[in-house]
């Protein structure tokens, strides 16, 4: 069950998003019930797909696509480096353990010279990451497996605080998955499906303040239900533009293009309406003009609205890296 959208005109189609916030949902509750059952199988990638061989050729499309929706972290190795031998059995060792905090992807720089020359690298072993399609530097040769630790602990936190990227749920069942289909139990029904068919229920009466508490009583006995994070997400929003005055928000963002609060309520109306693009690109340029609480608030915002459409979304991914490119 998800959230579904109000009738209400004007407002935005939400059940147009409704897939790409299925597969986010998926992933986080996954990895939320794995968590509760001390590590259990999780529904997700297999875990050998958490350490892959990277080439020029697919260099956008398993690095670049892939970093918006998980932090890669790259190693430059070669076959006739020995310090390489010992650092890259141990990154592969921690790209499992972080269990798809981040996906590893290993470039071999003999074959490989032009990625070397992009990244500038000096010399081998050399240990980079990209974030939201930025690259990061973040060590060159071995390193004690401690300092390795905290230097992944710190790219993890940047990639969830300032761009929402939640990881890759993995699966240890996964490997043999295309050698046998299993059948698709029923899933019985969860402690809280009355309470969110209720908030479902209020959303399509058009009582969005009972939507708004439905779902924060799922989230204050279970704060890592995915399914209650997005409805009300998606409850605040509607509730957030219901008493505006439209014409007077945008002409207030047009006449005060300084001002977040303004552009802010000016991006909600945007998406809403069906204007995504509108709304995050408000948003970025606020990000982009401001600093301090302006600017934190600005980018605190587009993640929200970034989470409401939901990551699968191409305008999300582009927008992502947009704001990767203000921040850094």
């Amino acid at each position: 069950m998800q959230p579904r959208n109000m009738s209400m005109s004007g407002v935005v189609d939400l059940a147009a998003v409704k897939a790409a916030q299925e597969a986010k949902a998926k992933a986080e509750q996954a990895r939320a019930e794995a968590a509760r059952q001390g590590g259990g199988a999780v529904s997700g990638v297999s875990p050998s797909s958490l350490v892959i061989d990277v080439d020029e050729a697919g260099f956008e499309r398993e690095v670049l696509q892939r970093s918006t929706e998980v932090p890669v972290v790259i190693d430059f190795w070669a076959e006739w480096c020995e310090p390489c031998k010992q650092l890259s059995p141990l990154l592969e060792g921690l790209a499992r353990e972080y269990n798809g905090r981040f996906v590893l992807a290993k470039i071999d720089v003999d074959a490989n010279q032009m990625l070397m020359q992009q990244f500038g690298v000096q010399g081998i072993p050399a240990v980079f990451a990209v974030v939201a399609g930025q690259a990061l530097p973040l060590f060159q040769g071995a390193a004690p497996v401690e300092q390795i630790r905290q230097t992944l602990d710190q790219l993890i936190q940047v990639g969830e605080e300032r761009f929402g990227l939640t990881g890759i749920a993995v699966d240890p069942g996964a490997e043999s998955a295309d050698q046998a289909e299993a059948p698709v139990a029923e899933v019985p029904a969860g402690p809280y499906d009355a309470l969110l068919e209720a908030a479902v229920e209020a959303l399509d009466a058009g009582d969005l303040g009972g939507a708004v508490q439905a779902y924060r009583n799922v989230l204050s006995d279970d704060p890592g239900n995915t399914e209650a994070k997005l409805g009300l997400a998606q409850a605040e929003l509607l509730q957030r533009v219901q008493g505006l005055d439209p014409q007077q928000v945008r002409k207030d963002a047009a006449d005060r293009p300084a001002d977040v609060a303004a552009q802010i309520a000016a991006a909600d109306l945007d998406l809403v309406g069906g204007h995504v693009e509108d709304a995050f690109g408000r948003l970025i340029e606020a990000v982009r003009r401001t600093a301090g609480e302006d600017r934190d608030a600005a980018r605190v915002r587009l993640l929200e609205l970034l989470d409401v459409v939901g990551s699968d979304d191409p305008r999300v991914t582009a927008a992502r890296t947009q704001l990767a490119r203000v921040l850094f």
